[in-house]
Parts: structure tokens; C-alpha cells; sequence
């Protein structure tokens, strides 16, 4: 007989941010740029970095321990633990590991997922499938990044864009006609060349030579992710809602990846949301990746906007170039 399928669900979610708070102001010492410059090209008007000795599995620990402690359950019954992240520790063992150690997941299996800024999304929805086909209980995703320490402080194309930080989520068995109602994943390989970190891979090993020409920074090619993720954005969007039998009207929430206010706002006025209904907070964090939605996700649950029954729209986007969307009943 085939297994009974379950629909899964967020039970818990939980986030970090360092203390120290860079504003524009901050950036003008170090790069030609001004506030007015990077407020009416992102919307950004202060991001978070981390201190020098810490790393993404010291974020995701805080986030995770947090998630878990909403689901009321206890690090032992996490069933896998799955990190999103293009700021590893190090290139192995996996981050998801070192996570696993630190919260106390005995039981756990663990690895990490390469899907650009739409990690998040994408270990959501491979999460769901374990819970969702009974292999798994409980889930543990996160998006944990310290994008700080890959960024070129003299490039002020991508320097005032970034900020570090950490969101997670514990995915569960919930009632019928609740958690995911649908969901999408996309990619597009040759759009790969439009953001990148070209070297400290197999295919240019880090040496004096790359170092020197700044090949273990990120590269962007601003405009052209710009009419991608305005692009995708909306047209996942529409996708997901129909597969799921909604209509727009029907969203309580619209959660975007935090990558600019321009591209937030362009994709809500081709998908006619009223500003009120979507989460921004990539004014006060920057584009902190993978944890952008579920750092924007936890602040809208701390505060008691989201609610039980809401309809919760979520699209992701970044290299790969990936992008996803995913309808939830919470």
C-alpha cells in the first residue's frame, strides 16, 4: 500500500543579527558613495555585521535554538537539519553539521544546500517533501550567512548592499488544508555568469594570483539580476497561488527575498499587492541571502502579525541563477 502523505508545515521559526550596526553614513568614510546614493538605488539604510571571529554556524545555532524552542519540541527530536548558506565555515565538513553538534541533534542527519539567495526556499521545500512523504518528522532549515567577509570593502557596487545574519524554521505534520499548499522551483544555469564568486572552487583553485585580483569577492552584474528577479518574482508568484486555487486577494502576507526595495516594489505593482500586505526589512539589514525571508518571517510572528489561517505568500531568487515560491496556510 502506498504511504499515507502528510502536509507539512512551520511550527517554529527564529532568527539572529549581530549587534554592530553599519548605517550609510558609515560607508561614505571607507567608499565613494553617500546615503542618498544607496537609499534611492536599494532602499537600504543600514545593514548588520559580524564581528571578525564569528561564523555562519554560530548565527544558524542562535536562529535554530530559537525555531525549536517555538515548536515546543527539544533539539533530540529533530529529524534533519538542512542549512542554506554561500558562507560556509569552511568548504567541509558541511555547516549543517557543525549545527547539529553545537544544538544537541543526536538523532539528526544533516547537510547543507547551494541555491544562491533562494537557499532558503529551496531547503523549505525539500524539507517539506521529508515531512510530507513520512520519512521525517521534524525539519530544521535555515539560511545562515556572513556575507560581510566576501564582499570587496572598495567596490561600492556590492559593499553597501550586504549584510550578515541568520533565520530558521521547523517544518512539521500539520492538519489538512494547512502548511504548503503549493510550491515551485526554478533555475536558469546561464544566468550564472550575472552573480558569482569566481575562484576558491575546483575550476580556479585559490592561489596568490586570484587573491590578488579579487576573485574571492562576489561579482554582480546589478542590472541584469535587477529585470530577473522583478521577472521571476512575479510570475512564480502568480504560478504558485494558481496551483494552489487562490487568488491574490487571498494573500494576507507576501514574503520577498530582502535584495532591494526597487525590485520589492516593482514585483508587488505587477502583482497588484498593496504594499501593507508585504514584509520589508531590507532597509534596516541589507541583503543578508538566505536568511532574508525567514529573518523577515520571525519579526512579522514575534510581533503577532501573522496569524493562524493567513495565507502566506514567499518567493526567493538569486544565483544560480534559482529562483522559488511556495503558497503556505499557517
Amino acid at each position: 500500500m502506498p504511504k499515507e502523505l502528510f502536509n507539512a508545515g512551520i511550527a517554529g521559526v527564529g532568527a539572529y543579527v549581530p549587534d554592530n550596526v553599519v548605517i550609510n553614513e558609515d560607508l561614505e568614510k571607507i567608499v565613494d558613495t553617500s546615503n542618498e546614493w544607496i537609499v534611492s538605488r536599494s532602499g537600504i539604510r543600514e545593514r548588520r555585521i559580524a564581528p571578525p571571529e564569528m561564523a555562519s554556524s554560530d548565527f544558524a545555532v542562535i536562529a535554530a535554538n530559537e525555531a525549536i524552542a517555538g515548536a515546543g519540541i527539544t533539539a533530540e527530536e529533530i529529524d534533519l537539519v538542512i542549512v542554506a548558506t554561500n558562507t560556509p565555515d569552511m568548504i567541509f565538513p558541511a555547516t549543517a553539521c557543525l549545527v547539529q553538534d553545537r544544538i544537541g541533534a543526536k538523532k539528526a542527519g544533516a547537510f547543507d544546500l547551494a541555491a544562491g539567495c533562494s537557499g532558503f526556499m529551496y531547503a523549505l521545500l525539500v524539507g517539506s517533501q521529508f515531512v510530507s512523504a513520512g520519512s521525517c518528522r521534524n525539519v530544521l532549515v535555515i539560511g545562515s550567512e556572513n556575507l560581510s567577509k566576501i564582499v570587496n570593502w572598495k567596490d561600492r557596487k556590492t559593499c553597501v548592499l550586504f549584510g550578515d545574519g541568520a533565520g530558521a524554521a521547523v517544518i512539521r505534520p500539520v492538519a489538512p488544508g494547512s502548511g504548503v499548499l503549493s510550491h515551485k522551483l526554478y533555475a536558469d544555469g546561464s544566468g550564472g555568469k550575472y552573480l558569482n564568486l569566481p575562484a576558491g572552487g575546483s575550476r580556479i583553485p585559490a592561489s596568490h594570483e586570484t587573491v590578488d585580483g579579487n576573485l574571492h569577492y562576489i561579482h554582480m552584474r546589478g542590472r541584469d539580476v535587477f529585470r530577473f528577479a522583478v521577472r521571476a518574482t512575479a510570475r512564480s508568484a502568480t504560478e504558485v497561488l494558481g496551483a494552489a486555487g487562490l487568488k491574490m486577494s487571498d494573500v494576507d502576507y507576501f514574503v520577498p527575498h530582502q535584495a532591494n526595495v526597487r525590485i520589492i516594489e516593482a514585483a508587488a505593482k505587477r502583482l497588484r499587492l498593496p504594499m501593507e500586505k508585504v514584509l520589508v526589512n531590507v532597509d534596516r539589514y541589507g541583503n543578508t541571502s538566505t536568511a532574508s525571508i525567514p529573518i523577515a518571517l520571525t519579526e512579522a510572528v514575534r510581533a503577532g502579525r501573522i496569524k493562524k489561517g493567513d495565507h502566506i505568500l514567499m518567493v526567493g531568487f538569486g544565483a544560480g541563477l534559482t529562483w522559488a515560491a511556495a503558497v503556505l496556510k499557517w
